[in-house]
Formats: structure tokens, sequence, C-alpha cells
């Protein structure tokens, strides 16, 4: 896997750790480049639990 994530893996508390604001700014960074939207509240925290889920809200919001 590039840089060593798992698709699978965790992004946020016991996984790779990242916080409130590393989420904005990969909120801001996928909305730009991907043209799509993210929720704010518990949808967002769903979209963001991994690699995977990040990428199946991205092909849906494209689709």
């Amino acid at each position: 896997q590039p840089g060593g994530i798992d698709d699978e893996s965790a992004l946020f508390g016991d996984g790779l750790g990242l916080d409130s604001l590393d989420a904005l700014q990969l909120a801001i960074a996928l909305e730009e480049e991907f043209e799509v939207s993210i929720p704010e509240g518990d949808e967002a925290k769903a979209i963001f639990a991994s690699v995977s889920a990040i990428a199946r809200h991205i092909q849906q919001q494209r689709a």
C-alpha cells in the first residue's frame, strides 16, 4: 500500500490518529480535487472512517 496505509485502517482515534483539523483539511482537498461535497457531523465521520470509505463516497458522488 502506498505510504503504508491500509485501505481499511481507521483514519482517526487509534488508527492513524488524525484529528478534527486534519478532517477539515482533508474535506477541503477532496471537495476541490474531486468536485464532491462532504457533509458535516455524523455522516462525515462515516465517510472519513477509512480510505475505502472516502473512495466509496467519491464514487457515489461522481456517479
